[in-house]
């Protein structure tokens, strides 16, 4: 993460109170926006899916967005017929 345009950027910008509207909405864009730029972004995003992070901005992502990504993929594992299991995701 030492490459992520994250670096140096006050933490809490990508930790907001609320996903639920009103000024998170503003916080959340300007997470979502530096991580748009961010050269760690889709290692930053494999991370946060592989350990089932549901916390913050990660990887230009909010929580709920990462849990659809994990269903997306049992999904998509379960119609391929491949019998691997998908790592563990702590959120719903």
């Amino acid at each position: 993460m030492n490459d992520g345009a994250c670096n140096g950027e006050d933490p809490e910008i990508f930790y907001p109170l609320s996903f639920k509207g009103g000024p998170s909405m503003l916080q959340i864009d300007d997470a979502k926006t530096i991580c748009r730029s961010c050269p760690s972004r889709r290692s930053c995003l494999d991370w946060a899916l592989k350990v089932g992070d549901d916390a913050g901005i990660l990887g230009g992502t909010t929580p709920d967005e990462r849990k659809a990504m994990h269903r997306r993929e049992v999904r998509q594992r379960q119609r391929e017929g491949r019998p691997e299991a998908v790592e563990a995701h702590s959120g719903p």
